[in-house]
Parts: structure tokens; sequence; C-alpha cells
């Protein structure tokens, strides 16, 4: 450890204990047990969503748009009909409209990465998602992971993310030794090894000196099956333990038996398997034939720069450029659906 690290998080430590807040210090213990456990990081690639910057109210970047897309151009579609909708229902003001509108049909042309509109910046970030990994495999979620306050089982009753309005700050200074420790500790992350193509970890180097900061996200959780080739992730990102577990129970019950075309004697296993699971309340795992299904803890990092969050990469992929998403708007708020 370097002077300079150690002076950072005595500072870290001697605030945390001054908050004199039993609850967190519950969490620091959790966080410093599991970094035993499960000390190993696993990348599970790129994420992208939005960020934006109101510069009349400082220079701190906060989410807009939540950092769990797979793709830039996601991300930008996102924006473009945060804006669309930003001039259908939030404004009667022809000239706020017209702003509005111009920079959609920026989107909709072009894959920008950044525009500035009606005094605020936009951004497309740049995350990356990693999970913890030890003998036992993909770290599950802990104890002191936030469950919703009604664990449903029928999809009515989701949790909000929690990514919105998170400001990206490189040094919060709110949170306990443990994290700060993984801020420091991923500065020098860079993707390594030749599953990486050449471009990918060049960028990935060369974003360590241009954005050396690291903010990190909120914590996520997701589903991970373990077979013959290893752990793979299955489904989405999701805000908290429970709402994986009921996206794993609707993949077992619905979802795959529809995709995979199951047949009935499947279809009969995955469903007695999916209720034991349910019954069980808060299990992390359900094992169907030789599959281990796991739901697994999720962390996600924004690389921060002079200017800000890192946008996309030279080297990150689209599977399709920019369209027209919504209908064409005149500046009064009429919508042409014949256009």
């Amino acid at each position: 450890m370097t002077d300079d690290w150690k002076r950072q998080l005595d500072r870290i430590h001697a605030e945390f204990v001054r908050r004199d807040d039993p609850a967190a210090w519950v969490t620091e213990a959790d966080a410093v047990e599991a970094s035993l456990r499960y000390p190993h990081l696993a990348v599970r690639g790129p994420v992208f969503g939005i960020a934006v910057q109101d510069q009349r109210s400082g220079p701190h970047w906060r989410v807009l748009k939540p950092v769990t897309d797979g793709t830039p151009q996601q991300a930008r579609d996102g924006l473009n009909s945060h804006l669309w909708f930003r001039a259908k229902d939030d404004t009667d003001d022809a000239a706020t409209r017209r702003a509005l509108l111009a920079a959609v049909a920026v989107l909709e042309r072009e894959p920008v990465d950044e525009l500035e509109v009606l005094g605020l910046r936009y951004r497309v970030v740049r995350g990356d998602e990693f999970a913890r990994s030890g003998d036992d495999g993909l770290e599950p979620p802990r104890p002191t992971d936030r469950e919703p306050p009604e664990s449903s089982w029928d999809g009515r009753h989701l949790t909000p993310t929690p990514d919105i309005d998170v400001v990206l700050d490189p040094d919060p200074g709110d949170t306990g030794v443990a994290a700060a420790a993984l801020r420091l500790g991923l500065t020098d992350f860079a993707y390594a090894g030749t599953r990486f193509p050449t471009e990918v970890r060049r960028d990935s180097q060369r974003s360590v000196t241009t954005h050396p900061g690291i903010a990190l996200l909120p914590v996520g959780f997701g589903v991970a099956e373990r077979a013959d080739k290893g752990w793979q992730p299955v489904g989405t990102l999701m805000p908290t333990p429970h709402d994986a577990r009921r996206l794993l129970y609707g993949g077992m019950t619905e979802t795959w038996p529809l995709v995979y075309q199951f047949d009935d004697e499947e279809r009969a296993v995955y469903a007695q398997a999916a209720e034991a699971f349910r019954a069980a309340g808060r299990a992390n795992e359900v094992r169907v034939a030789d599959t281990l299904y796991r739901i697994m803890r999720i962390e996600r990092l924004v690389r921060i720069g002079p200017d800000g969050p890192e946008p996309p990469r030279p080297s990150d992929q689209d599977s399709y450029g920019p369209m027209k998403l919504h209908p064409t708007m005149d500046e009064n708020g009429t919508v042409h659906h014949d256009d």
C-alpha cells in the first residue's frame, strides 16, 4: 500500500468512525468479510447509460438513465426518447420545444455521445460490470443488501432503479473504508488477456490515464447459471436480490419453456424446482438437473476524468445505428403520425 493510499484510507476511516452509525458499521463488517470470502473480481463487460450536468448548479454529473444498457446506441435511444417526451409533455413554449426537437433530430441521424440542450449537458457514459468470486463461485447477495419492502412474486411490485440522480463522484466521502479501498484498488484496472482484442486492451489501458477516478454505482443483482463451461450470466441487472429471484422464477415457469420449447417433462421439472425455490423465500440457489442457478451480486464502476464521466471508447461496439424512434412533432406540440 502506498503512503498516499494509506493517508486516504486513514482519513476515510476517521470520518466513518465519527459518524457513529451502527447500521453502517454492520454493513462495513459485511463488506470486509465478503472481500475475504470472494477475493477475486470477474469482469462482465461494459454497460452504458446517460448522465446530465447542469453547470448552473455545479460541476457534478448525475445519472439520468440507468447505466445498464449493453451498447452505446441503446443509451442514445434512451436520451432520444427522454428529449422527445420532454418536448411533448413538459413544455408549452415553442422555442423550448424547438431546441429539444433539434436535439432529437441529431440523435436520429448521428451516433453522438454528448449534446448540450437548454443549458444541460447530456453524455453517454460508460461503465464496467464486475462480480466477486471465491472458492465456491460467484458472490451471492450479502445479509445487509437491501430488499424491497414487499417481496411480491407476480411482477406487479417492481423496485425502482437506484441509479437515478446518483452523483458520479470519485470521492463521495460518505462511504466506508471497504468501498474506498475498492475504488483505490480499481484505479489501475484495465482489461488484460488474449480473450480481449488488442484495440479493447489498448483503449482500456488508455482510460486509466485519461479517466483515473473511480465512481461506484449502486450494487445490482442478477442470475448466473453454472454448467460444464463455468458460470454464465442469465438475464438483466436487477435492483434487489428479490427482483433477481423473481426474474429467475419467471424464467423457469414462463419464459424459458417458451423460448427453448420445453417438452412436458422439462416443463414439469422446471416448474417443480421453481416452486421449491419460491417456497424457500430468500434462497439464492436452485438446481435443475445438471445446472445450478445462483443469484449473484453485481458491482459497477464508472471512470471519471477532468471533464467528467468516461464516454464510450472507440472499441465499444454497436449492433445497429441511429434511427427515428418517434413520430414527427412540430413546435406547437402537434404529433404527426402520418409522416
